[in-house]
């Protein structure tokens, strides 16, 4: 049995493979994504739509994490980095029911565990700016377990 974590390490590592290498990102789930995950289809079926997710809003997410990354280009943030901030803003923009507090951790764990020493701190900031900022303009549409912490967010984005 896979976990969500494990699914969200393929998704980074593939949405990464995807950046240097290009390709349809359909190779990419084969190679990278189903391998690891085929023997549950359930955490496959979570990873495969998390990446094509990624993907298909990528200019969407881009300008995002641009309007909270003013002093940084894009480009020159590391790879995972950029992977993760993508991931982690699509999952609280299009998974209704993932806590915008699940997709923050997990992005955090996977960057310190994978990226650089300080890849955790930069982020939890700008994931943190930007789920302040999505809940402003009322663009956190979750329901049912997605709904648990939404209250301090809430809070948080109304003392902001």
């Amino acid at each position: 049995m896979s976990t969500r974590r494990e699914a969200r390490v393929c998704v980074m590592q593939a949405l990464y493979a995807r950046e240097l290498a290009g390709g349809q990102p359909e190779s990419h789930v084969y190679t990278i994504i189903e391998p690891e995950l085929e023997e549950d289809p359930e955490t496959l079926a979570f990873a495969r739509r998390l990446f094509m997710t990624t993907v298909e809003r990528a200019d969407e997410v881009d300008e995002i994490i641009g309007t909270h990354t003013k002093n940084w280009d894009l480009h020159r943030i590391t790879p995972i980095d950029r992977s993760l901030l993508r991931m982690a803003t699509v999952e609280l923009l299009a998974f209704e029911d993932i806590p915008p507090k699940v997709s923050v951790d997990e992005a955090i764990e996977i960057a310190k565990a994978y990226s650089t020493p300080q890849s955790g701190t930069f982020v939890n900031g700008v994931l943190d700016a930007i789920l302040i900022d999505l809940e402003k303009q009322d663009r956190l549409q979750k329901s049912g377990r997605g709904l648990v912490g939404m209250e301090e967010v809430r809070r948080r984005a109304e003392s902001s």
